[in-house]
């Protein structure tokens, strides 16, 4: 017998002998993929990530690992759509908009004021179960090598400002900040503000050295990146349910075996859930808090004038995205 086959043998024979014995044969080559996304501790995406990587790689045995990096360590909204794009970066989350220039439709997803409530939004955007965002997400695939496999919700965004804001005509040649995607500058428009594109890392320094007068976003990320410190009013207006897509570049969802793939949607998919019962309560508990640390709230009770914001921006979106009206008509038919 060759050297060779004396070393297949004695593997075939301790293989036998641990199936015999009730041992464990080692789980397969493990699949190592790295997350990124812009959040910060203390926000909901930033959880959903951290839970999410661990689930994953409890719930595959170790097959599959899934490294996090928040806080926009491999950069902003552009890089990070660009590199699971090209693989560089295999899976990440962010906004639909972010999504914007390799299928332009699928930010009508992030549209401002066409969600009823966040059980809506999260219902229209499930790739399992979304017909609409299935569609999209196939689309995507074939269009740009990326697959969306999951949805997380980060609450109704608020706008924040140094002064009060009760309708678009405050905001008239005011400075406001938007996500630097074409979106938020139609939205920003919209509410009568001067669009000013600031990436979230810098958002703090543009607020505090007057850059920017105010900006938008969910109270946890307001809470979390101690936006109340540079800050002093929120206004209502919950002109967005936040929902951010996960997404995966292709190449490296095929790479892993099928039974993981489905352990992978599983757990995003039940993560996603948990965001949005964590999202409505942490609404409820965080208006409390930022008044304890400062910062006064606007209300429609106390003049806020929602439907006047609403009719401007959603003007301004139709004129700037004329061919969404069939997309959010079907995302507003969905119960």
């Amino acid at each position: 017998m060759t050297t060779i086959n004396k070393r297949q043998t004695l593997k075939s024979m301790v293989a036998a002998l641990a199936l015999a014995a009730g041992f464990a044969v080692p789980a397969a080559a493990q699949v190592t993929i790295r997350y990124a996304h812009v959040g910060s501790e203390g926000d909901i995406q930033y959880w959903y990530a951290d839970e999410f990587a661990k689930r994953v790689q409890a719930r595959t045995e170790g097959r599959v690992k899934v490294q996090v990096f928040p806080n926009s360590q491999l950069g902003g909204a552009q890089e990070t759509v660009d590199g699971v794009r090209s693989g560089a970066i295999p899976l990440a989350h962010h906004e639909f908009a972010s999504l914007s220039r390799l299928m332009p439709e699928i930010a009508a997803f992030a549209a401002p004021f066409i969600y009823r409530d966040g059980t809506h939004a999260m219902a229209a955007t499930d790739p399992a179960n979304s017909e609409i965002m299935k569609e999209m997400s196939e689309q995507l695939v074939k269009q740009a090598n990326i697959r969306i496999i999951g949805r997380l919700y980060r609450g109704a965004r608020q706008m924040t400002a140094k002064m009060a804001v009760y309708s678009p005509a405050d905001l008239k040649d005011k400075r406001f900040r938007g996500v630097p995607l074409q979106l938020w500058t139609t939205m920003i428009k919209g509410m009568g503000a001067v669009p000013t594109p600031v990436e979230v890392a810098e958002l703090p320094t543009a607020l505090m050295t007057g850059m920017v007068i105010g900006q938008e976003n969910p109270l946890t990320m307001i809470n979390a990146n101690k936006l109340y410190e540079v800050q002093t009013h929120v206004m209502l207006t919950g002109h967005m349910q936040n929902v951010l897509p996960v997404f995966i570049n292709e190449k490296t969802w095929q790479s892993i075996p099928e039974k993981d793939r489905a352990v992978v949607s599983a757990v995003a998919a039940e993560v996603g859930e948990e965001t949005l019962k964590l999202g409505l309560e942490a609404e409820v508990k965080l208006i409390d808090e930022l008044k304890k640390k400062g910062m006064t709230f606007v209300t429609e009770k106390d003049g806020l004038k929602v439907e006047e914001f609403r009719k401007s921006v959603s003007a301004q979106v139709n004129a700037d995205f004329p061919t969404w009206a069939p997309i959010i008509a079907r995302i507003s038919a969905i119960k």
